[in-house]
């Protein structure tokens, strides 16, 4: 199953002394990159999402935003007042020294670690245990919107493929040709080359030489043996690295046929294959 790497969800919610807002948004990345936005006070708890995220997602770059925000009329901020003037003064000799004619703003203040947190920040532990559901419920949303754009890229793939697959059926036909056009061809030169006889023999013996250097029969087995793996990895979870890597292999095969190939059907279907192989690549680029 295909999931895409880029996938988007938002959820707001309240408990009973604060308002959140928690968002999980994530873009392509060849691996997976994790950025966490916590209010200070849940540092602690930054290696519990990061896990649980790590054991969801395979590859991606994502991006967990969480707000908190306490409930008006609240009793679950506090504030430093010492740090605070603290701060204050020592912003103020910042701005004396730098020659500004204005002081901290009350903003500037505010935003210094330590100076307005929450009551009980300690216990970063306690208040996960009621936020971890609604992480859980927005992480299983964010799941459900990558599985979406995945469905559509799957099934952009499966197009792509039986593209593919049309083409090698037109290989296949035109196989059993090249036998007879190696024979033509020889033929014509050899009776070019000798007007009075040759020996037939002998050009038949240059035939199965020639069938050797020019024969795609092997080539052929490999793609169908690749087209059967494929369908099959489809099926399985975060199959994205492995589906390039048998592409590659696909359009090596590909490439043969078409550096060996004589006939002129077989040398369009080859750009066919080689068009929707591209494409495939390109579509697995979005996913996991």
């Amino acid at each position: 199953m295909l999931k895409s790497m880029t996938g988007f969800a938002r959820r707001d919610f309240e408990k009973e002394a604060l308002s959140a807002s928690l968002t999980i948004k994530s873009y392509n990345n060849r691996y997976l990159d994790i950025s966490l936005s916590l209010p200070p006070f849940l540092a602690g708890v930054e290696p519990t999402i990061a896990n649980i995220l790590g054991s969801r997602i395979r590859r991606g770059k994502i991006e967990c935003f969480l707000r908190i925000r306490p409930k008006e009329g609240s009793s679950g901020m506090k504030v430093d007042l010492d740090l605070a003037k603290a701060v204050h003064k020592a912003l103020l000799g910042v701005a004396e020294a730098c020659g500004m004619g204005e002081g901290p703003s009350l903003d500037s203040v505010a935003r210094f670690e330590g100076v307005v947190g929450r009551e009980g920040e300690a216990d970063a532990q306690a208040l996960w245990k009621e936020l971890e559901p609604e992480f859980l419920a927005t992480l299983s949303d964010f799941d459900a919107s990558r599985a979406r754009e995945g469905k559509a890229t799957e099934d952009n793939i499966l197009k792509e493929l039986s593209r593919f697959t049309l083409g090698l059926g037109i290989v296949k036909a035109s196989a059993g040709n090249i036998e007879k056009t190696l024979e033509t061809q020889l033929k014509a030169r050899f009776e070019e080359m000798l007007p009075r006889g040759f020996d037939e023999q002998r050009m038949l013996q240059e035939v199965a030489v020639q069938l050797v250097r020019f024969g795609i029969n092997e080539e052929i087995s490999r793609l169908d043996a690749h087209i059967e793996a494929f369908g099959r990895m489809m099926g399985e979870e975060g199959p994205g690295k492995k589906l390039d890597f048998l592409c590659q292999e696909m359009n090596r095969e590909t490439n043969t046929i078409g550096s060996k190939n004589i006939l002129i059907p077989v040398a369009h279907a080859v750009v066919e294959m080689k068009d929707a192989l591209e494409n495939i690549r390109e579509q697995l680029r979005n996913v996991e």
